[in-house]
Parts: structure tokens; C-alpha cells; sequence
């Protein structure tokens, strides 16, 4: 039989994890992670509040580099990145491979942007980006504007068709 201690329990289990959940309205979680371009590797690492500084970012998690809809998704992000620097975006690609790998990747497509090491996916867990079962980021968009509050979140960003890149564009849009 279920009681009523039973949906007090419910309830606040549920409270805890809205307080904890990154969306919009909410001040993104502080961080510093190393990145690579393809022209650099630092292992100094850069926040989120540098990241910030005079525009909104785009925070891209992905799973893994060198894999199909990975690669997709970071060259929809490249080859549309003069419209997102006009809309006054800048953008980052956060995954859990290592440095090496993210300068190797972004050689190899030319990607203009930093790529994150999350290695210990620490980030990700705290931005409800990580799948603990498979061990790899979830495929997920952060716009944090200026002042460190997000304004938009995908969850479920999909490559396969522009639906998700054009409602990004849109919330940047609004942002301006």
C-alpha cells in the first residue's frame, strides 16, 4: 500500500532534483576545463565567466570525437559559425575525450571553435549532460547569455535534420 509519507518522499525528491536542474532562467554552473583548437592545446583551461565575457556562448555536449553524428553536429556548428558569430554567439564543444584527440579532430575538419576536456565528465553531470550508462556526454545545447543565466536548453538535440540547429538560431535571435 502506498502512503502519504510515500508522496511527501516523491515530492521532495522531485524538489531536490529541479534545484538542481540547469535550465533555463538558472546561473550556469561555474567551470574550468582545458581546450583545443586546431591550431592549440591548453592545459591552463578556460571558465565559463572568460567564455561569457561580452557575448552569449554556445555550449555544445557531445559524446565523442571522430564518431558520425558527432562529426555532424560540430560541422553544422563550423560551417554555420559566421551566422552564429553575427547573431553574437560564441561557441564551445564539450565532450570527454582528451585534449590530443579534440586538436587531432579539429585539424582534420577545421573547426574554428575550442573543444572542452571533460574527461572526468564532472561538467556534464552537473549540467544533466552525461549518460552513466554508456559512459559518453548526451547530445546537448546551452546558450548562456552574458550574465551567466542560460536562456536556452536542447536535451535533445538532433543532427539528422536542421529543426534543432534553426530553433538555436532563433533563441541567439532573441538574445540580440
Amino acid at each position: 500500500m502506498i502512503t502519504p509519507y510515500f508522496f511527501l518522499l516523491v515530492l521532495q525528491i522531485a524538489a531536490v532534483d529541479e534545484v538542481n536542474t540547469v535550465g533555463i532562467g538558472v546561473r550556469a554552473p561555474e567551470f574550468t576545463l582545458p581546450w583545443a583548437t586546431r591550431d592549440t592545446i591548453s592545459f591552463t583551461g578556460k571558465s565559463l565567466s572568460e567564455m561569457i565575457g561580452t557575448s552569449p556562448v554556445i555550449l555544445a555536449f557531445y559524446p565523442a570525437d571522430w564518431s558520425g553524428g558527432c562529426t555532424k553536429e560540430m560541422c553544422t556548428l563550423r560551417d554555420n559559425f559566421t551566422t552564429l558569430k553575427g547573431l553574437g554567439a560564441n561557441v564551445y564543444g564539450i565532450s570527454g575525450d582528451y585534449l590530443f584527440s579534440h586538436h587531432e579532430w579539429a585539424k582534420h575538419h577545421q573547426l574554428q571553435f575550442p573543444l572542452l576536456s571533460d574527461h572526468s565528465h564532472d561538467i556534464a553531470r552537473r549540467y544533466q549532460s552525461f549518460n552513466e550508462e554508456t559512459g559518453y556526454n548526451y547530445r546537448t545545447v546551452f546558450v548562456v547569455d552574458r550574465s551567466g543565466i542560460v536562456r536556452y536548453v536542447d536535451r535533445l538535440y538532433k543532427v539528422g535534420t536542421p529543426d534543432s540547429f534553426e530553433r538555436l538560431k532563433e533563441a541567439l535571435s532573441e538574445l540580440r
